[in-house]
C-alpha cells in the first residue's frame, strides 16, 4: 500500500497565536469574494480556541442562505477545490433529518495555508453546533484540555487513519456537545457576531 500523503498525517501541534491572524486573513478573502451571500463567516474547530492543541488546519464556517450554486461558482473563482464530503456527523439524539446535515466543504487554494471551508445553511443544527461546540470550549478549559488529551492520542495511535481517528473523535465530540447544550440552556447562549 502507497504512503499516505504528507497532508494526510494527522499531527496535532501546540496551541499557535498566529492561527486567528491567519483566519483573519482568510475571512477578508472570502468576505471579499461573497459579500452579501455570506450571513456570517466564523472562525471554528480546535484552532479557533485560545491555548487548544490541534491540527495546524483552519477551519472557517461560512453561513449561507441557501446552498446556492453561485457560492461554490464564488469560492471555485478564487481557487478553492470543492470536496465530495456532503454531511456532517449526526449527534445520538440531534434535531432534524439527515437532509439538515448537508454541508459543502472546500480546500484551500493551491500554495495557501491549510484550510477547510464549511458552507452551511442558517439555522441548520449542523451551522449552530460548530459555534456552539467552539463557544462551549472557549468557556471550559478542563474539557478543552480532555478533547486536546483525546486528540494527541488518537494521531500517535492512527497517524495515518483518519477514518479510525474520526471513528473515536466523533463519539468524543457528541459527549462534549451534550454537555456545550446544557451549558447553553443554563447560560441562554447564543452565537456572537461573525468573526469576519
Amino acid at each position: 500500500m502507497p504512503p499516505t500523503p504528507a497532508r494526510r498525517v494527522i499531527r496535532i501541534e501546540p496551541y499557535n497565536s498566529d492561527w486567528p491572524d491567519e483566519f483573519a486573513r482568510l475571512g477578508e478573502a472570502l468576505r471579499k469574494a461573497l459579500g452579501a451571500r455570506a450571513l456570517r463567516i466564523d472562525h471554528i474547530g480546535s484552532t479557533s480556541i485560545p491555548g487548544l492543541a490541534a491540527k495546524d488546519v483552519i477551519d472557517v464556517q461560512i453561513t449561507v442562505a441557501t446552498l446556492d450554486p453561485a457560492i461554490r461558482e464564488a469560492l471555485q473563482a478564487i481557487g478553492y477545490v470543492q470536496s465530495p464530503h456532503l454531511a456532517d456527523h449526526i449527534p445520538p439524539g440531534a434535531d432534524g433529518s439527515a437532509n439538515d446535515w448537508t454541508k459543502w466543504v472546500f480546500a484551500e487554494p493551491a500554495g495557501q495555508r491549510a484550510t477547510n471551508v464549511h458552507v452551511r445553511v442558517a439555522g441548520g443544527p449542523n451551522q449552530r453546533f460548530a459555534l456552539l461546540f467552539r463557544d462551549f470550549l472557549r468557556a471550559n478549559g478542563v474539557a478543552g484540555e480532555a478533547y486536546a488529551r483525546v486528540k494527541v492520542a488518537l494521531a500517535r495511535l492512527h497517524p495515518e487513519d483518519m477514518e479510525a481517528y474520526t471513528a473515536v473523535k466523533d463519539p468524543v465530540c457528541d459527549i462534549i456537545f451534550a454537555a456545550a447544550e446544557a451549558w447553553a440552556a443554563a447560560a441562554t447562549w447564543a452565537p456572537g457576531p461573525s468573526d469576519a
